[in-house]
C-alpha cells in the first residue's frame, strides 16, 4: 500500500515522513498549505529572508526559496510578512474562552497561544471552590471539570480557535486546603498542596503561579511558595509571579522571587514587570540589574509586560488585605462596622510598606479611573476618576471607593496610571522579556470599561515601539512574540517557524499593523493582520475569523502522557534553556 506524507505523518512520525517527502521513501504527497513569496521571519531574531513556506497537516515541512508540487490552499504573501503565531505569555483568557471562542481580539493580532493563569485558575476544585463556581456566572461554561488538566481538555472539546496552556494558582492551591483565611500551613497542608502542584503538573500545567497582592495570596509566605515552586521545578515547570509589590517594596518583592528560584531550582518569570508609582520609577534600573545578575549566574530568570502605562485591577487594590479576608462577603460585612471602616480609610490614607496600595501607586484619586459597573445605577461613574466620584458624593475619595465596592455586586475594575513611559522603553530592550495583554481574549461588545491592552498589546508593539519609535526591529520583536516565550516557559515545537514545527503562522503587513483601542474607546480591534493558521488549519482569512477551532491543549514537559514526561527527583534533572 502507498502512503502519502499526511498518512505517514500520523502513523510512522516526523524522521519517516520527510524522507517520504524528500523523494527517499516515495512520491510527494500534495501540500496541504503553500505560502508563497512572503518576507520571513522566523522567531530567531535575524534578519528576514524571502522563501516558501509549505505545511502538511500540523506541521511545517519545508521552508525553501522556492517549492513547487500541488497544494491545497496556496497563498501569494509577496509584500507580507509571514512569522510564526504569537504567544500571548500573560493572558487571563481562560475567563473568555469558554465564551468567546474564536479569542477574537487576540486572534486578530496574530495571537495563536495563550498562556493563562495568574495565581487563581481553574483548577484543582475543592468542593467548597466547586461549589463556588457554580454560584458564578461560570455555570454558563459549556463543560464541567474538576481539575486543571479537564478544564483545559473540556476547552480543546468544546472547540477553540487559538491553543492555550497555563499555571497552576498557588492561590487556588492555598484556597483548596486553607481557605481564604490568613493562616499558615502545617506539614500536612504544606504537603497536601505539594501534591495538589504535581497532580496539575503530571496534568500538563507549566508550572506553579503567584499572585501576592490580592488576597488570600497576599498571606502565603515565602516558605509556602518555595515548596510549592519546588514541587513544579521537580516536574519540569516554572515559578512565575505577580510580585508581592511592584511599588515600595518593588527590590525586595523581586529579591523574594530570585530567592525562590535559587532555592527551589525552578525557572522563574515576573508577570508584567513593572515599577509603579513615581517615586519608585528610579527602582526600575537596579531592578533590572538584579536580573541581569541572577542570569549571569546561572539562574533562569525572564519576564514579560504589557506596552501601557495604566494597569488594570480591582478597587479592591485600593483597600488593606486584612479587611478582605475569608472572601467578599466577608469584607462588606466588616465594613458595616464604623470602628473598622474608620481604621480601614486611615490606613488607605497612611503611607505603608505593608500592603500595595494601588490608589497610592496611581498619584492618588485622579490616578485611578473606574472602568465598568454591573449595577445601572452606577454606571455613570464609568470612565470618571475616583476623585470625581468622591466629589460628586461630598465624601472623601477613600469612602467613595469604600462604598462603591459595597454597590457593585460582581466585579470592580479600574486603571491606575502608575508608569513611566520611559520606563517601558527601558524595559522593552531587554532581551528577555516577552509581552503578555494581562486581560482576557473578546469579541467586541457595546460594552465599555475594558482596558485597551485587550484589543491593542501586540499590535502596539510594531505600531508605536518598532515603526514609530524605532526602539525595537521587527525581527526583534517577533522573536520576543514567539521563541522567546516558547524557550522561557519550555514550550516544545512551536515559536519558530521551521520545519518539524506545528503550523501556528500569522500573516502580515509590518507597515501596517496597527492597535486602535484607546481608553476611551477600547472595543476596537488591531488592523494589519491579514491570515493565521492554527495547527495548520485557518482560522483567521483576509481579516475575518473562520468557523475553525483547532486550538489544542499544549501540555508543560511533565504531562504523563510526554515519552520521558513525569515528575522526577529535582528540577536538575531537566535541561533548560538559557
Amino acid at each position: 500500500m502507498t502512503m502519502n506524507v499526511r498518512q505517514c505523518l500520523r502513523a510512522c512520525g516526523w524522521t519517516a515522513a520527510m524522507m517520504l517527502l524528500s523523494g527517499v521513501a516515495g512520491a510527494a504527497s500534495p501540500y496541504d498549505l503553500l505560502v508563497k513569496g512572503a518576507t520571513v521571519y522566523d522567531g530567531s531574531g535575524e534578519a528576514p529572508f524571502v522563501a516558501d513556506v509549505a505545511v502538511v497537516g500540523d506541521r511545517i515541512v519545508a521552508v525553501a526559496p522556492s517549492l513547487e508540487g500541488p497544494a491545497r490552499d496556496v497563498i501569494d504573501a509577496r509584500g507580507r510578512a509571514l512569522a510564526p503565531g504569537f504567544i500571548n505569555a500573560m493572558s487571563h483568557a481562560q475567563y473568555s474562552l469558554p465564551i468567546h471562542r474564536t479569542a477574537e481580539s487576540d486572534l486578530r493580532q496574530g495571537v495563536t497561544l495563550e498562556v493563562v493563569g495568574e495565581g487563581s485558575t481553574a483548577g484543582p476544585l475543592s468542593p467548597a471552590l466547586l461549589a463556588e463556581r457554580q454560584r458564578s456566572s461560570a455555570t454558563n461554561f459549556p463543560f464541567e471539570w474538576r481539575t486543571l488538566g479537564e478544564f483545559f481538555t473540556g476547552l480543546e472539546r468544546t472547540g477553540i480557535s487559538v491553543n492555550v496552556t497555563g499555571w497552576v494558582g498557588a492561590t487556588t492551591v492555598r484556597r483548596y486546603v486553607l481557605g481564604d483565611d490568613n493562616v499558615q500551613p502545617n506539614a500536612e497542608q504544606l504537603m497536601q498542596m505539594r501534591q495538589l502542584v504535581r497532580q496539575a503538573m503530571e496534568e500538563g500545567a507549566l508550572g506553579v503561579a503567584s499572585a501576592l497582592i490580592y488576597p488570600p495570596g497576599v498571606f502565603a509566605s515565602t516558605e509556602e511558595l518555595t515548596a510549592l515552586a519546588t514541587e513544579a521545578g521537580n516536574c519540569g515547570g516554572l515559578y512565575a509571579s505577580h510580585l508581592r509589590s511592584e511599588a515600595d517594596q518593588f527590590l525586595e518583592a523581586l529579591d523574594e522571587l530570585l530567592e525562590i528560584a535559587r532555592r527551589s531550582g525552578a525557572p522563574a518569570t515576573v508577570f508584567h514587570i513593572k515599577a509603579a508609582g513615581q517615586d519608585n520609577w528610579p527602582k526600575l534600573a537596579p531592578a533590572l540589574t538584579k536580573i541581569r545578575d541572577a542570569r549571569e549566574r546561572g539562574l533562569r530568570i525572564s519576564a514579560n509586560m504589557y506596552p501601557y502605562v495604566a494597569a488594570a485591577t480591582g478597587l479592591s487594590a485600593t483597600v488593606p488585605p486584612w479587611v478582605q479576608e475569608g472572601g467578599m462577603d466577608a469584607f462588606r460585612a466588616r465594613l458595616k462596622d464604623p470602628k473598622i471602616r474608620a481604621r480601614v480609610i486611615a490606613e488607605m490614607q497612611q503611607p505603608t510598606n505593608s500592603w500595595e496600595n494601588a490608589m497610592r501607586d496611581a498619584g492618588g484619586p485622579s490616578g485611578v479611573v473606574l472602568a465598568s459597573f454591573e449595577t445601572a445605577s452606577l454606571q455613570k461613574f464609568a470612565g470618571k476618576t475616583l476623585a470625581d466620584v468622591a466629589k460628586a458624593k461630598g465624601v472623601s475619595a477613600q469612602e467613595a471607593a469604600l462604598q462603591l465596592i459595597e454597590a457593585e455586586p460582581g466585579h470592580l475594575g479600574a486603571f491606575y496610571f502608575s508608569m513611566s513611559e520611559d520606563n517601558l522603553r527601558v524595559q522593552l530592550r531587554e532581551r528577555y522579556i516577552s509581552f503578555g495583554s494581562d486581560l482576557q481574549a473578546l469579541t467586541v461588545s457595546k460594552a465599555s470599561g475594558v482596558h485597551p491592552r485587550a484589543y491593542g498589546t501586540f499590535a502596539r508593539v510594531f505600531a508605536k515601539y518598532v515603526r514609530e519609535e524605532k526602539v525595537l526591529s521587527v525581527q526583534e520583536a517577533v522573536r520576543r512574540l514567539t521563541s522567546l516565550p516558547a524557550a522561557s516557559y519550555s514550550i516544545a515545537a512551536r515559536g519558530w517557524l521551521k520545519p518539524g514545527y506545528f503550523a501556528d503562522l500569522v500573516l502580515f503587513d509590518p507597515a501596517r499593523i496597527q492597535d486602535h483601542a484607546t481608553f476611551e474607546r477600547p472595543q476596537q480591534y488591531a488592523t494589519g493582520v491579514s491570515d493565521v493558521w492554527v495547527n495548520g488549519v485557518r482560522v483567521l482569512a483576509n481579516g475575518a475569523s473562520t468557523s475553525a477551532r483547532p486550538g489544542r491543549f499544549i501540555r508543560g514537559r511533565g504531562w504523563s502522557g510526554h515519552a520521558g514526561g513525569g515528575c522526577r527527583a529535582s528540577a536538575s534533572d531537566w535541561t533548560t534553556s538559557p
